[in-house]
C-alpha cells in the first residue's frame, strides 16, 4: 500500500473523526488494531474533544458503545480491527439492534486492492453484519467518508433506534477525502396523527379497564415527566416493559409493574383482562408477550393501541386496532396533552397493592437473600444510581426488586446478552463520573468481561460490582432441571476467589457468605477510591424469587 499520507493535508481518516466532533460525539471505546492506525492517529490530535478508551476484549468495547447509547441516547460510537476483532464486537451489535440503541462499530477493512481474495483477516462486512445491524457501509472512495459517516449517524437515530457498522479500507483512510466537510446531523423526528390521537382519546373515555405500556427508546425527560403526571391526574395504570424499568419512577402510584421474565402473574392476568393497551415505544417482543402467548391476534385487533417510531414494527406481530407512527417522545407529549374526563382509581390501586406484595422479599434457604439485599440498595442509593446488569436468573432478583426513580437509571440488554453488565458500568462512570454506578452480574456474565477489570483500573472507573456466585449457569440449569430433571450436563461451574482476582488487578474485592455482612461490605466498597467488587455467594437452590431448583426437578 503506497504511503500517500505525507502528499496530503487532511486523510480520510482525519476527515472521519472531525465527523464525529461535528456530532458531539465525546467518547470513542475501541481495541486498537493495525488495520486502522491512521484513525488512532487522528485521534491523537483531538484529545481534548474526544476521550478514547482502549478495552481489552472487542465485546466489551461495544457494549461499552452500546450502553453509552443507551444512557445518553447519542449514538456510541466503538473502534475494532478487522476479521477477529469484528467477530467479537458482533454481540454488542446485537444488543444495540435489539435494543433498539443509537450505536456505531467502525472496523477495519484490508485495503481495496486485497478485497476479495480473503487477504489476512478479511470479511465481507455488508454482508456479515446485514441481519445484525439497521445499516452496514464499506468506504469504498475517499471522498465520501464524511457523506458515509454522516449517513449511519443519521440511519442509527432517527426511526426506531439500532446499530451501524462501517467498514473501513486501509488505504482509504490515508487518502484525500475531497473538499466536503461535516456538520451536525439534524435527526428527523415524527410526531402523533392527530386523527390517531382522537381515536385514541375516545376508546380510552369507553375503556374499562385500559393500561398503558411504555417501552423502546428515543424518550426525554420532559415528556415523560407530563405522561406521568397525566396518568396520575386519570388513575391511569402504567406497566414499563421488559428491562425499561427507568421510564417512570417505580414509587408513582400508577406504576403497577414489568412485563419481561418472571413477571407478577396477576399482572399477566390484568393484562389479559384488560380492554384497552395503549402501547409506546415497545415492540411486544418475545419476553414482553410471555413467548408471544400473552394475548392473541384476535384480541390486540380488538383492543391494541400501537405507537412505535418505525411503521415496520406495527402489525408485524400483532395486528392493532389502532397504528400510529409516531417518536416516543411526541406521543407521550400529545398524550399527556389529552383531557380525559374518566378515571380508573380502583382498577388502579388493586394492580397497584398487587405490585407492592409482588415486591416484598422472600425467604431463601441459603444465607444470603437477594431479595433483601437489592430492597436495601433501592433504599439507599441516591435516585439517580446507574445500576447495570448482563444476562442471567440473578438479574430476575435485581429487576423485581430493585425500584429505579430515574429516568436512564438502567442500562440492561434486552437482548439477554450475557457479559454486558460489568463493561456498561465502566462505560456508564466514565460517561458521568460524578454519579454513583453499581454493576451486577452472575458468576459466569461476570467472567465473559473480566478482563475489563484492567480497563476500568486504568481510566478510573471507580464503582463498585456484585458478582452474584451460585457456581452454576444458573438459567439454563433451571431449564435442564425442569426438562431433563436430575441429568445435570454443562451448567457446573468452578469458579476463583472473585475478590482475590480483583485484587490482582490493582482493584479491592470482599468476599458475602451472609444477607448481614452486605450493608457494610458495600458501604466499604463505596469508599474506595479504585474500582470495587464484592463476591457474593449465593445458593443455586434459591434459583428465582421463590423458587427452589428441587422443586423444579421434583415436577
Amino acid at each position: 500500500m503506497p504511503d500517500n499520507t505525507r502528499t496530503i493535508q487532511t486523510t480520510a481518516a482525519q476527515r472521519l473523526v472531525q465527523t464525529l466532533i461535528a456530532n458531539d460525539v465525546t467518547h470513542v471505546f475501541c481495541v486498537p488494531g493495525e488495520s486502522y492506525l491512521a484513525v488512532l492517529d487522528a485521534f491523537a490530535d483531538v484529545k481534548k474533544e474526544i476521550k478514547v478508551i482502549a478495552c481489552r476484549h472487542e465485546a466489551a468495547a461495544a457494549n461499552m458503545a452500546t450502553a453509552y447509547g443507551k444512557l445518553t441516547g447519542k449514538p456510541g460510537i466503538c473502534f475494532v480491527t478487522r476479521g477477529p476483532g469484528a467477530t467479537q464486537g458482533a454481540v454488542g451489535v446485537h444488543t444495540a439492534q435489539q435494543d433498539s440503541v443509537p450505536m456505531i462499530m467502525f472496523v477495519g477493512q484490508v485495503g481495496t486492492a486485497d478485497k476479495g481474495r480473503e487477504a489476512f483477516q478479511e470479511v465481507y462486512y455488508p454482508a456479515m453484519f446485514a441481519p445484525l445491524a439497521k445499516i452496514t457501509e464499506e468506504i469504498d472512495d475517499p471522498a465520501r467518508v464524511v457523506e458515509i459517516t454522516m449517513r449511519t449517524l443519521a440511519t442509527v437515530q432517527q426511526g426506531r433506534a439500532g446499530a451501524g457498522v462501517v467498514a473501513l479500507p486501509e488505504d482509504m483512510l490515508v487518502s484525500d477525502p475531497g473538499a466536503r466537510m461535516p456538520t451536525a446531523v439534524q435527526v428527523a423526528e415524527t410526531g402523533l396523527d392527530p386523527a390517531a390521537l382522537a381515536t385514541l382519546a375516545a376508546r380510552l373515555e369507553a375503556a374499562d379497564k385500559p393500561l398503558l405500556i411504555l417501552g423502546g427508546t428515543g424518550w426525554n425527560q420532559d415528556a415523560l415527566d407530563k405522561l406521568a403526571a397525566w396518568a396520575k391526574s386519570i388513575d391511569l395504570p402504567v406497566i414499563l416493559s421488559f428491562r425499561r424499568k427507568d421510564l417512570l419512577d417505580n414509587h408513582h402510584p400508577c406504576y403497577v409493574g414489568d412485563l419481561g421474565l418472571g413477571p407478577n402473574p396477576k399482572l399477566l392476568a390484568r393484562v389479559r383482562a384488560s380492554d384497552l393497551l395503549i402501547t409506546i415505544g415497545a415492540r411486544l417482543g418475545e419476553n414482553p408477550s410471555q413467548g408471544y402467548g400473552l394475548f392473541t391476534a384476535e384480541e390486540t385487533a380488538r383492543k391494541l393501541i400501537h405507537i412505535h417510531p418505525d411503521p415496520r414494527e406495527l402489525n408485524r406481530v400483532w395486528p392493532a386496532s389502532v397504528a400510529a407512527v409516531s417518536g416516543t417522545a411526541n406521543a407521550g407529549l400529545a398524550l399527556a396533552g389529552l383531557r380525559i374526563k374518566k378515571s380508573w382509581t380502583a382498577w388502579r390501586a388493586e394492580a397497584r397493592a398487587e405490585l407492592e406484595a409482588f415486591i416484598a422479599p422472600v425467604a431463601v434457604t441459603g444465607p444470603v437473600n437477594l431479595s433483601e439485599i437489592f430492597t436495601w440498595l433501592a433504599k439507599t442509593l441516591p435516585a439517580d444510581a446507574i445500576v447495570t446488569n448482563g444476562a442471567g436468573n440473578y438479574a430476575a432478583w435485581l429487576h423485581r426488586y430493585y425500584l429505579h426513580r430515574s429516568f436512564r437509571t438502567q442500562l440492561a440488554p434486552t437482548s439477554g446478552a450475557m457479559g454486558f453488565g460489568f463493561p456498561a458500568a465502566i462505560a456508564a462512570k466514565l460517561t458521568y463520573p460524578d454519579r454513583t454506578v453499581v454493576g451486577v452480574a452472575g458468576d459466569g456474565c461476570f467472567l465473559m468481561a473480566a478482563a475489563d477489570l484492567a480497563t476500568a483500573v486504568q481510566y478510573g472507573a471507580n464503582f463498585p460490582t456484585l458478582v452474584i456466585d451460585n457456581g452454576s449457569y444458573g438459567t439454563i440449569r433451571m431449564h435442564q432441571e425442569r426438562d431433563y430433571p436430575g441429568r445435570v450436563s454443562a451448567t457446573d461451574l468452578r469458579n476463583p476467589d472473585f475478590a482475590a482476582y480483583a485484587r490482582s488487578f490493582g482493584a479491592w474485592g470482599a468476599t458475602v457468605t451472609k444477607t448481614e455482612e452486605f450493608a457494610a461490605a458495600f458501604t466499604e466498597a463505596l469508599r474506595q477510591n479504585t474500582p470495587s467488587l464484592l463476591h457474593v455467594k449465593t445458593s443455586v437452590e434459591d434459583i428465582l424469587p421463590g423458587k427452589r431448583l428441587s422443586q423444579m426437578a421434583a415436577k
